[in-house]
């Protein structure tokens, strides 16, 4: 999962190199907005996957008491 979410950021990175240089920015600036943008995406992208994890591990604990139950 980590794998995939450093890829996605890394593809979103050199688009936005991409989409920053045709707007005619200084390279210093294309590089530093780019990877403020990298770094922020990748975050969220893992908090969201850690809680969907942490949702579903939940669920599935919770149904398995429920038939050790009956």
């Amino acid at each position: 999962m980590n794998k995939i979410i450093l890829h996605f950021g890394l593809l979103v990175f050199f688009l936005s190199v991409i989409f920053f240089s045709q707007r005619g920015m200084s390279l210093e600036d294309v590089l530093l907005k780019s990877f403020v943008i990298f770094i922020v995406l990748t975050v969220m992208l893992n908090i969201v996957a850690i809680l969907f994890i942490r949702s579903v591990n939940k669920t599935a604990s919770e149904k398995s008491k429920k038939l050790q139950e009956m």
